[in-house]
């Protein structure tokens, strides 16, 4: 698909254009995106290098029981990254607002329409958990491993910077971690702000290099996972790693965060907990 073909299909999103609050069920507000036209861009033809998913949570749930009490809910969405769409943002946040004012059997009517539509709009089995208030876990954590933060360099490049990624002598194992993640969105140029946790197994990653090169994507337009998925494909190419997993955590946005994660290795899965800023 040309990225012309991928701009006209953007335009019909909904995202930065004024949007009616719909607030009775309306599954049709959800906007697919095909994810393959972007992994052509950074080379990924055929099958996937990687496993992992996109983890979604929602913190503005609600709807209305039978006698028209609000009900609310704290929501868990993984979308599989070998789904041939992933969904728009905005669409995702006016389709939960739609539930607001429908009235609903239980709980369980509410994951179960949400696993459908989620899952027919995905192109794949998408698993969804509604959980109430009292129920969650979700404690706020730091990420895994040695933060970069404290790095003292020079920057000077903020769009995508490969060349920066480097690595050599001695076979490590370890996790590496940033806060400075920055990218701004496709199609709004808004800012998305997040932290970055990145395990391996290979020669060792130059630290400074890497952090040049996170910090390089900070005027880049893309959406979440598209860089994820950009991070994980130029450190393959540049640093050769055994095993990888790349993991980021965006800042919430309407009352969603999300948390895209690839891996190289056994999809393990991730911590549920979030971060300070989500």
């Amino acid at each position: 698909m040309s990225n012309n073909k991928t701009q006209s299909l953007l335009s019909a999103a909904p995202l930065g254009k004024k949007s009616s609050y719909v607030n009775t069920y309306a599954p049709n507000l959800l906007f697919p995106l095909p994810r393959q036209p972007k992994r052509d861009e950074i080379g990924i033809v055929g099958g996937l290098p990687f496993s992992g998913f996109d983890f979604w949570r929602g913190f503005e749930i609600s709807w209305l029981n039978p006698r028209g009490k609000p009900q609310v809910a704290l929501g868990e969405f993984r979308f599989p990254c070998d789904s041939p769409f992933l969904i728009e943002s905005k669409s995702f946040k006016l389709y939960l607002n739609s539930f607001n004012q429908s009235k609903m059997d239980s709980q369980e009517q509410v994951a179960s329409l949400m696993r459908s539509d989620l899952s027919q709009a995905a192109g794949a089995p998408v698993e969804v958990g509604l959980f109430d208030l009292h129920q969650t876990s979700a404690k706020i954590i730091d990420l895994q491993g040695d933060s970069l933060d404290e790095l003292d360099i020079e920057c000077t490049q903020y769009q995508p910077e490969p060349s920066y990624l480097m690595a050599q002598g001695n076979q490590v194992t370890e996790t590496l971690h940033t806060h400075l993640l920055k990218s701004n969105c496709l199609v709004t140029g808004q800012p998305d702000w997040g932290s970055l946790e990145i395990s391996y197994t290979g020669q060792r990653i130059d630290r400074e290099g890497l952090l040049k090169y996170v910090v390089s994507l900070r005027d880049h337009n893309e959406f979440h996972e598209q860089c994820v998925e950009r991070i994980f494909m130029d450190l393959q190419r540049e640093c050769h790693p055994k095993t990888l997993t790349v993991l980021a955590r965006y800042t919430r946005r309407g009352g969603l965060d999300i948390s895209p994660y690839r891996t190289s290795g056994i999809n393990a899965g991730m911590p549920l907990e979030r971060l300070v800023r989500q």
